[in-house]
C-alpha cells in the first residue's frame, strides 16, 4: 500500500513540476520587459549598479493596491541626476511616474544618500524598475521581483462619490532631524484623491467608474524647482510621496498637483533656516 502510494505521490509530483517548468517558460517568453526597455531606452546600455541606485519594496504585498515602494539615490550621484521612471512590467499602464530633477535638488547641501518613497498599485506578479538618467546620458537600474495582484482593478477604500467629496485635501509636512545634518529635511506630499484607474467598477451601478487621477506634481523651495512628476493610473489612492532634500536657506518648500480633470491642488511647508 505504501508503495503504491509513493508511487502516486511520484507521478503528481512529476506532473506539477512539469508544469511549472512549462509555466516558467512561458512567462520568460512573454517576458514584457524586453519591448518595455527598447520602446523607453532604444538600444542604450543599463548598467544594475547599488552604488548608484536602489529599490525597496516588499517580496509580496499585503494589500495590491497599496504597495510602498522606496528608492534609494546614493550621495555621489545626486549632482548628476537628470530624471527617473518608475516601471511595473506587467501593469496595464507600465510607467507609474516620471521624475524630473531640477538644479536646486543636484545642487543642494550634501546630506549623504536621497530617498524617494510613494505607493504603487500592482496588478500581476511583477518586477517594479527604477530607471535613473544622469546628466550625461548615462542610464541605471535597481529592480524588485513583488508578488501581488488585481491592484489597478482593485474598488476604492470609499464610495466614489464619498471618495470626490474629500477630494482636494492636501498637507505638506516637513521635518528635520540633527542627527542627519543641519541641511537634512524630509518633506511629505499627501493628497486626498481617489486616482481613479477606469478599471474600478463600482458596486451600485455596475459600471466602471471613469479614470480620474493626478497626472502631475511640481515642487519648489521658493522659485527653484526641486523635482516634477509626471504620474499615471499605477500611484495608489490617495497619493503620499515622500522624498529627502538639502535645505539651502529657510524658503517654504511647496508644490502644485493636476489631476487629469484639470484640477489643481496645492500646499506649503515651512522650513526652518539652516542654523
Amino acid at each position: 500500500m505504501l508503495e503504491k502510494q509513493l508511487g502516486v505521490a511520484a507521478v503528481i509530483g512529476t506532473f506539477l513540476f512539469t508544469i511549472f517548468c512549462i509555466a516558467g517558460a512561458t512567462w520568460a517568453d512573454d517576458d514584457p520587459w524586453l519591448d518595455l526597455r527598447k520602446s523607453l531606452f532604444s538600444d542604450k546600455a543599463i548598467a544594475e549598479d547599488p552604488n548608484v541606485i536602489q529599490i525597496f519594496a516588499p517580496d509580496q504585498a499585503d494589500d495590491a493596491a497599496v504597495v510602498p515602494v522606496t528608492i534609494k539615490i546614493a550621495s555621489r550621484s545626486v549632482s548628476a541626476v537628470k530624471s527617473l521612471i518608475l516601471l511595473i512590467d506587467r501593469n496595464p499602464v507600465p510607467v507609474v511616474a516620471t521624475f524630473t530633477f531640477g538644479d536646486s535638488y543636484r545642487q543642494g547641501p550634501d546630506i549623504g544618500e536621497r530617498t524617494l518613497a510613494t505607493r504603487v498599485r500592482i496588478d500581476a506578479f511583477s518586477r517594479v524598475r527604477a530607471i535613473l538618467e544622469t546628466m550625461d546620458g548615462n542610464l541605471y537600474m535597481a529592480s524588485k521581483f513583488v508578488i501581488g495582484s488585481g491592484g489597478c482593478s482593485a474598488p476604492a477604500s470609499r464610495d466614489p462619490e464619498q471618495a470626490l467629496a474629500q477630494l482636494g485635501k492636501t498637507h505638506l509636512l516637513v521635518r528635520e532631524d540633527e542627527a542627519s545634518g543641519k541641511h537634512w529635511r524630509e518633506a511629505r506630499i499627501m493628497i486626498k484623491h481617489p486616482n481613479f484607474t477606469g478599471m474600478q467598477m463600482n458596486s451600485k451601478t455596475g459600471e466602471y467608474t471613469p479614470a480620474r487621477f493626478i497626472n502631475s506634481i511640481v515642487v519648489k523651495q521658493g522659485n527653484d524647482m526641486l523635482w516634477s512628476m509626471a504620474g499615471g493610473i499605477s500611484i495608489s489612492e490617495d497619493p503620499n510621496i515622500r522624498f529627502t532634500f538639502g535645505a539651502k536657506s529657510a524658503a517654504d518648500l511647496q508644490f502644485t498637483a493636476t489631476d487629469t480633470s484639470g484640477s489643481k491642488f496645492t500646499a506649503t511647508g515651512s522650513i526652518s533656516p539652516p542654523s
